[in-house]
């Protein structure tokens, strides 16, 4: 995997939250953007359950893609209540100038006891949204409005 086998890290920004996510593959840099998103709301390392949602979108482009992906997800968190920790992406294709997605989180009701709140996101942006394709895989560079 890029970036020394690292799934994601956070970078410095002045007033939001920044981070880089790293995979061999498409499918697997959204995976991993999702679950840095998911670790600024709580340790999702104390989260296990198999409670699964399918998500499928579609959008213009792949950086809309990334957001409305993580987007989603952070709408099912609020609306569902269910924190997310594993996540995987079975399809990403373009399709007549379209690309769509198809994948499948899995997590558990969510219980402030059981999963202390650490920061509340309030939107995905497009602020500095960058996703490329690097020499040792995909990169995707996402900022989200706390």
């Amino acid at each position: 995997m890029p970036s020394q086998g690292k799934k994601y890290e956070y970078l410095e920004h002045t007033a939001d939250i920044k981070f880089l996510a790293y995979g061999n593959t498409l499918k697997e840099v959204f995976e991993n953007a999702a679950l840095a998103m998911f670790n600024v709301i709580i340790d999702t390392g104390k989260v296990s359950g198999e409670t699964a949602r399918e998500v499928c979108l579609t959008s213009p482009d792949l950086e809309s893609l990334l957001v409305d992906w993580l987007s989603e997800l952070l709408y099912l968190f609020e609306v569902d209540e269910i924190v997310f920790w594993k996540f995987r992406v079975e399809e990403i294709r373009e399709e007549e100038g379209e690309y769509s997605i198809k994948a499948v989180a899995s997590g558990e009701q969510y219980y402030p006891e059981s999963h202390p709140f650490e920061t509340e996101i309030k939107a995905v942006t497009y602020n500095q949204l960058e996703l490329e394709k690097t020499a040792d895989g995909w990169k995707a560079q996402v900022v989200v409005d706390i």
